[in-house]
């Protein structure tokens, strides 16, 4: 059974910096692409930022330079680095396995998620 569990979220100011972590399993972490999703109240979930199981990565252009995707395939765990947040990162932050290498959309069940707030 797919397990997806989010966590490190939490208040920070604007400015500042968190991380969150994706534990994963159930299916073959290794190799697929990973992507951290987020989905701010009254809007649409979005792709933030994806990493194929080569390590290689992109962002939507809301981030770039600001956070940064990372993976431990011994641990099956995918990382996000976010730094100088934005009050408009607010969003409940997910993660999930791409539904190709390119990620053009989510392969399984979503997790809890982990809600990011961005606020002075």
């Amino acid at each position: 059974q797919v397990q997806l569990v989010e966590s490190g979220g939490g208040l920070v100011q604007p400015g500042g910096s968190l991380s969150v972590s994706c534990a994963a399993s159930g299916f073959i972490f290794s190799v697929h692409t990973m992507g951290w999703y987020r989905q701010a109240p009254g809007k649409q979930r979005e792709l933030v930022a994806s990493i194929t199981s080569g390590g290689s990565t992109n962002y939507v252009d809301s981030v770039k330079g600001r956070f940064t995707i990372s993976r431990d395939n011994a641990k099956k765990t995918v990382y996000l680095q976010m730094n100088s947040l934005k009050p408009e990162d607010t969003a409940l932050y997910y993660c999930n396995a791409c539904r190709d290498y390119y990620c053009s959309g989510s392969r399984f069940s979503w997790g809890q998620g982990t809600q990011v707030t961005v606020s002075s």
